[in-house]
């Protein structure tokens, strides 16, 4: 049955207001409007909080299509106060500390509203980057949990390394920890791998963890059979974990809140009707889809290889490489591949993963591509960069058994055009690529069923708000 995004749950909870405080980077912004569209369907009004600095590249959602109980306010980080560059670690303590004012702001405005009594200010769900928002909360008289936008098993690395139970640099050759696979030390994430190069990235990733015994609840955007071992594990550590994911467009995974078709933020302008109809004009399980994401950026020896690894696989592909990265294609490249493949500077990623065309998807390994394809039913080919996407492949291609991770050569540093096709004809092969398909099918069936009425995750929120609306 669909639901009216305002639709209330019968009384069985009453109207809360909630804040979702993402960070204003798209790719954590979008899970977590997801995660708030599901608490509008549950009777919920929530009000999605980021800041100024994702407004100049995020345009702000049609309000219509989020309904009356989901609104978004763009509160200042401090940004427009810069004056010169910045270090990383002065541009996170400028943040905590002018957020910390906005934030404090943002709560008054909202308990001085008119309608302050009849739907209370309750609770604040905030990206787990920004531990402090709890004590901020708190300080207000309002609760709070923290929303993790990576996988349960990164943050339960994490969580070793922050505990002293996984010690860097590795003293043997592989990493051994409870419910994980070995991991060797490029299957780490990159923070840790490489310690000294993200010295700022790390002690951001590892304070995430410096006050998560406070919550009482932890929320995941993934679910509950997707990570079970790790689940089990973790919540043996008495962590209050709450799988809510996968946070996608309802259209793509139950159809039960009405009009969600889309995440509703986008960074850039997506190339709908070129892609669309160019992949309606080929057969089912022919193309390769390639796309890196909104913040990677290739050297121009790596899209090369990338380039002649996707042609020479003889295979049609969609390839998505931002307008700022396309002086980088070799020369001549789109006319010589004129029929076979299309180059688009951005796409509706979920529309074509769900295209009946798509056999294969070549991706940095993202979280939130990760999980897309998974719910969508989609083999990987995976090419990690950085921060969580080492660990993300090492699970697609030995854990999930969804794909294949292409081998780096190791004195150019490069993902090879010849490493790139071998793998690609590997998942696309009809008989090889059988054990991919079969695997990404199981995945987006048991996907599907932890966001229906009933599942793991449909459970896990609405516990969450009968909670909130008891306080």
């Amino acid at each position: 049955m669909k639901l009216d995004l305002e639709e209330q749950m019968g009384g069985a909870a009453a109207q809360s207001h909630i804040l979702v405080f993402a960070f204003p980077v798209q790719g954590h912004i979008n899970p977590m409007v997801q995660f708030a569209k599901r608490l509008v369907s549950k009777g919920q009004r929530v009000t999605v909080v980021t800041t100024f600095s994702a407004s100049k590249s995020i345009p702000t959602p049609n309000p219509t299509s989020l309904g009356s109980n989901l609104k978004m306010e763009f509160i200042s980080d401090g940004s427009k106060q810069v004056a010169g560059s910045e270090s990383i670690e002065e541009s996170i303590e400028r943040f905590r500390i002018s957020a910390t004012k906005s934030l404090i702001n943002l709560i008054t405005k909202i308990r001085n509203s008119s309608d302050a009594l009849q739907c209370p200010l309750k609770f604040v769900v905030y990206h787990s980057g920004m531990p402090w928002v709890l004590d901020v909360a708190r300080r207000q008289g309002i609760d709070g949990a923290p929303f993790f936008t990576t996988s349960l098993a990164v943050a339960t690395i994490f969580h070793h390394v922050h505990e002293g139970t996984l010690k860097l640099p590795l003293e043997g050759p592989r990493a051994m920890m409870p419910t994980m696979p070995p991991l060797e030390l490029n299957d780490l994430p990159s923070f840790l791998s490489d310690v000294e190069s993200y010295p700022a990235f790390l002690k951001l990733a590892t304070n995430q963890y410096s006050n998560l015994k406070k919550p009482n609840c932890i929320f995941f955007s993934s679910f509950d059979k997707l990570e079970k071992e790790v689940l089990k594990w973790m919540e043996s550590q008495d962590w209050p974990v709450k799988m809510i994911g996968p946070t996608l467009p309802s259209v793509f995974l139950d159809e039960r809140l009405e009009d969600d078709k889309d995440y509703g933020l986008s960074l850039f302008k997506p190339n709908v009707e070129t892609s669309m109809k160019w992949l309606d004009s080929k057969k089912p399980g022919s193309v390769v889809y390639a796309s890196f994401g909104s913040l990677a950026d290739l050297s121009i020896e790596q899209t090369e290889e990338l380039a002649f690894g996707l042609k020479n696989s003889c295979f049609d592909f969609l390839w998505v490489v931002r307008e700022s990265e396309q002086d980088k294609l070799p020369k001549n490249f789109e006319q010589e591949i004129s029929g076979k493949g299309l180059v688009v500077s951005w796409c509706q990623q979920l529309q074509v993963l769900a295209h009946e065309a798509v056999g294969c998807f070549l991706t940095h390994c993202g979280w939130n591509s990760t999980l897309e394809a998974l719910s969508l039913g989609v083999p990987m080919v995976v090419i990690p960069h950085w921060a969580d996407q080492p660990t993300n492949a090492k699970f697609v291609e030995d854990v999930w058994k969804v794909g294949v991770r292409v081998n780096v050569n190791k004195k150019s540093g490069l993902a090879t055009k010849e490493e790139i096709a071998v793998c690609i004809k590997e998942v696309m092969d009809k008989e090889k690529g059988m054990k991919f398909r079969m695997a990404s099918l199981n995945w987006k069936k048991l996907a599907n069923e932890a966001v229906e009425e009933g599942g793991s995750s449909d459970k896990n929120i609405e516990e969450f708000v009968e909670k909130v609306s008891l306080i």
